[in-house]
């Protein structure tokens, strides 16, 4: 296999091609005249061919040379955009921020924490990735995303988390609802209804479904959407029991039309945060938003005491 050319050579040879003269290619390099001869010698032997005509005190490009001339003016500028764009990514603030959040981080948390973050690092490059936790440690393990903003992975030995804040699921029922006339749940009541539930990929539906497991209870009528507010708007209208964190609903908790009930006496707890590869070390930006995300967090957090009161 062919060696590649070397970098100083290839800066001497473009020095003497344009200057056509040892003695000015050797000043413009802060080099002997003897050290630019010897590494056009060792240039020639690599490519196997002669690159110069020497004719008194001046230095012509062979057809050969002309040759390599173009492709050396290509590797070097190549090669100096290389190193503008290295040292550009070292000012302050050009990084970039790639993050995977699931709809829920999405919709409640990064808004603040992205609007903060930009007045940080204003020429970062931010880009954002949805998916549901399973989705975004594939991301992760693929190298397409750096941060997920979700539920806390299970079983990851792979996978550093972050713990923002937790909650805990609930049964939402709308006004019309016989739960709210009796103030309670009655056990015999839950395998009879139907269940609104997020979608069957997520953490969310997996944690009900192993909760109602443990309970000896079997989901027999699920409907399955991939948003909490819709889950809120459905079980607004009677169509079943939702399941969420009663703090994405606390408006209608507050105003009457949804009511919240515990989802039994074994709390289905569930906890949020930021995750990322094991042993990775974090830049200051994704540092600075972890930060920023888990101060966003502290008003969810608010909420969730507050939708748990009510």
């Amino acid at each position: 296999m062919n060696q590649p050319l070397d970098s100083r050579q290839l800066r001497a040879f473009k020095a003497l091609a344009d200057r056509k003269s040892f003695t000015v290619a050797a000043k413009d390099l802060f080099l002997s005249q003897s050290a630019v001869s010897h590494s056009m010698k060792a240039l020639e032997q690599e490519v196997g061919c002669r690159l110069f005509d020497r004719v008194g005190k001046k230095v012509f490009l062979t057809q050969a040379g002309e040759q390599l001339l173009v492709y050396a003016d290509k590797i070097l500028s190549d090669m100096d955009a290389a190193r503008a764009s290295l040292k550009h990514l070292g000012e302050w603030g050009s990084s970039r921020l790639r993050v995977g959040a699931s709809t829920m981080a999405c919709q409640y948390l990064l808004p603040e924490a992205l609007r903060e973050f930009k007045k940080s690092f204003p020429k970062c490059a931010i880009t954002i990735e949805p998916g549901d936790t399973p989705e975004l440690i594939d991301l992760l393990h693929e190298n397409q995303i750096d941060l997920g903003i979700a539920l806390e992975p299970r079983n990851e030995a792979q996978i550093e988390f972050d713990p923002f804040f937790s909650d805990e699921l609930a049964f939402l029922v709308d006004a019309g609802h016989p739960w709210p006339g009796k103030g309670r749940v009655a056990k015999e009541d839950l395998p009879r209804q139907s269940y609104i539930l997020y979608s069957k990929a997520s953490y969310t539906y997996r944690l009900v479904e192993d909760h109602f497991r443990r309970e000896n209870m079997e989901l027999k009528s699920v409907i399955e959407l991939g948003s909490m507010e819709a889950i809120k708007e459905l079980a607004k209208l009677g169509l079943g029991v939702g399941v969420a964190a009663p703090w994405i609903a606390r408006q209608e908790i507050e105003e009457g039309s949804l009511s919240c009930f515990p989802i039994g006496r074994r709390k289905l707890r569930r906890s949020w945060g930021c995750f990322y590869l094991r042993g990775r070390a974090l830049n200051l930006a994704e540092e600075t938003f972890i930060t920023l995300c888990r101060s966003s967090s502290m008003e969810i957090a608010k909420n969730r005491e507050a939708g748990m009161a009510a």
